[in-house]
């Protein structure tokens, strides 16, 4: 089994473990980072459409990668379980869970591997990793893809409806595979795409057994994973400087982003975009949060665009599709304000508090009317006795 053992946090007794597999052969080095609960299997339309189907290597690391020095073409790619999900370890402290420590994950793995310089791609959770790995080590970046991403906090809270609400407490409530496979199809995809038909079945019951196959073997995930990276997803947050370093370092940015994504709102993800002017392109397909899975081939030939313009010598300005700001023409890249819109963030940030705090309501309430359900089912054959007598 590959594992690399790495010691990110100095509380920590004992070192961390990542379990890892690599595919595909080549000088050109991908790394992928996956999101809140995913294992490294979620990246299959992606390995499969950038390494041509190939098999998981088994090689030595230090023997493929002298190896792969000596090749002209090609991508080799490594994914991973983050810490607290799949086979990797799981601290039971959820303070050695941040965005920061599992960039530093990110970090060893790719010296474990021997690579100086990759591509760095990451979905959701796996693209605020992303972001604090390119902010710390921007040298080490050939590019940078971030996957229906957001800003972390109060941002990975999904719009207020009746829809989500529903989503919300069966995802509670879900105790068992079946359970926990029903919900995550429905967040994950678009009702138009589990609705295909495919042979004699539908892409839902396919998924179904497939996810249901896939948590029954590696477990469903544990209490302390789960409440380290809902940690680190809350605590995460890119400060300005941060922002800076990775538009100013010279690498090309695509923000690939599902329109009816549910999870991660479009709004951040555009935000995000124009704070990476003007290394960022945004690139909004029709999908949900797993919109690599939904839309493989317009996502990977995003990606690949990203890798051949990482290649190139073309300027920044044109690698990047957002609109430059009429203030903002001629004057330099490092004197810039991307902070215009304050104001509107605010606002916003203050209805997303109004909104969590409905949340909690109305869990607190859905919770309550289900204990008093109970508390009627069990007192009412004791009133009909106390009647009878």
């Amino acid at each position: 089994m590959p594992y690399c053992e790495i010691n990110s946090c100095e509380e920590e007794r004992r070192g961390v473990k990542l379990f890892y597999k690599t595919y595909g052969h080549g000088k050109t080095k991908v790394l992928l980072i996956i999101g809140f609960a995913g294992t490294l299997e979620s990246w299959g339309p992606q390995i499969k459409g950038l390494t041509s189907g190939s098999e998981e290597r088994e090689e030595d690391v230090a023997e493929s990668s002298r190896q792969d020095e000596e090749e002209e073409e090609g991508i080799e790619m490594c994914c991973f379980d983050n810490r607290g999900m799949g086979r990797s370890s799981i601290p039971t402290n959820k303070y050695h869970y941040s965005t920061t420590i599992m960039a530093k994950d990110a970090l060893s793995l790719m010296d474990h591997l021997g690579w100086r310089k990759a591509h760095v791609f990451g979905h959701s959770m796996g693209g605020m990793i992303a972001c604090k790995l390119a902010s710390i080590a921007p040298d080490r970046l050939c590019s940078l893809a971030l996957l229906n991403v957001t800003g972390g906090g109060y941002q990975c809270f999904p719009r207020i409806d009746r829809q989500i609400m529903s989503l919300a407490f069966r995802f509670i409530r879900a105790s068992t595979p079946e359970e926990r496979a029903s919900v995550d199809l429905e967040v994950h995809y678009t009702k138009e795409y589990l609705d295909q038909t495919v042979g004699s079945s539908t892409r839902r019951k396919i998924l179904f057994q497939e996810y249901v196959k896939a948590m029954s073997s590696t477990g469903m995930q544990s209490k302390h994973g789960y409440e380290g990276q809902v940690h680190a997803c809350w605590n995460h947050k890119m400060t300005q400087d941060e922002i800076d370093i990775i538009r100013l370092s010279g690498f090309p940015v695509a923000i690939i982003h599902g329109r009816d994504d549910l999870v991660a709102q479009l709004y951040h993800a555009r935000r995000l975009a124009e704070r990476l002017r003007p290394a960022a392109r945004m690139v909004e397909l029709h999908g949900a949060h797993l919109v690599g899975h939904e839309r493989p081939d317009e996502v990977n030939m995003a990606l690949v665009d990203l890798i051949k313009v990482s290649e190139s010598k073309l300027e920044l300005q044109e690698w990047s599709n957002l609109p430059e700001r009429e203030s903002e023409r001629g004057m330099p890249l490092s004197n810039r304000n991307n902070d215009g819109a304050v104001v509107l963030v605010t606002l916003y940030s203050l209805l997303a508090k109004i909104q969590l705090s409905f949340l909690f309501f109305m869990g607190f309430f859905f919770m309550f009317f289900g204990h008093m359900r109970n508390i009627v089912k069990v007192l009412k054959p004791v009133r009909v006795i106390a009647v009878e007598s």
